[in-house]
């Protein structure tokens, strides 16, 4: 009786630890190219599903997410654009709300092509691949819904040879505007939500 009651008590441990490990870490599979160079076709990606339920991504974090129109597997890009800010691409660079990002660190090569100024609506995430002119990302007329944001890329585990931490990149161009905002805005008495 004692050992049926060890093997319960195992198969219900084992069964939340299953649960727990569903409800916050998935395996994804990169399955084109248009991450290259920093990810390569066939490289599996652990995702961190519960990242985002206290706040959204961040500029430089590299999502999995299901696109805003039919498709047979989740993308994976690179959050570029946040929900308000404005987004161009000319000359090869991008631009957002006036400042080009400084991406030759990531990308495989700047975009030969232009996108007018677009702003990127409320709850909405604008994206792009890091093989800019071989990828299906916001340049060609979408957003990314918060909703269908599955998780932030975490690690890779294959193949061995790419084992390692997700790389995610900041924007110090970025950074002095806004810090000059928030220093106006404390010097005023306003607070930022």
């Amino acid at each position: 009786m004692k050992i049926l009651r060890e093997i319960g008590i195992t198969i219900l441990i084992a069964v939340v630890v299953f649960a727990l490990l569903q409800l916050t870490v998935q395996s994804y599979t990169v399955v084109m190219s248009s991450m290259e160079p920093n990810f390569q076709q066939g490289e599996c990606i652990m995702v961190n599903k519960v990242s985002y339920h206290s706040s959204g991504p961040q500029r430089g974090e590299v999502i999995i997410f299901n696109p805003p129109f039919e498709s047979e597997y989740p993308f994976i890009k690179r959050v570029i654009g946040l929900p308000g800010e404005t987004v161009e691409i000319k000359d090869g660079k991008v631009f957002i709300n006036g400042t080009s990002l400084d991406e030759d660190e990531y990308i495989k090569e700047r975009p030969n092509y232009t996108m007018t100024a677009t702003e990127i609506p409320e709850n909405e995430y604008f994206v792009l691949g890091d093989n800019r002119n071989n990828s299906t990302d916001s340049h060609t007329g979408w957003t990314v819904p918060r909703d269908n944001i599955i998780g932030k890329a975490w690690f890779t585990y294959w193949p061995p040879s790419s084992w390692g931490v997700v790389k995610h990149y900041s924007y110090p161009e970025l950074l002095g505007t806004e810090g000059q905002e928030m220093v106006l805005c404390q010097s005023l008495g306003v607070q930022l939500e």
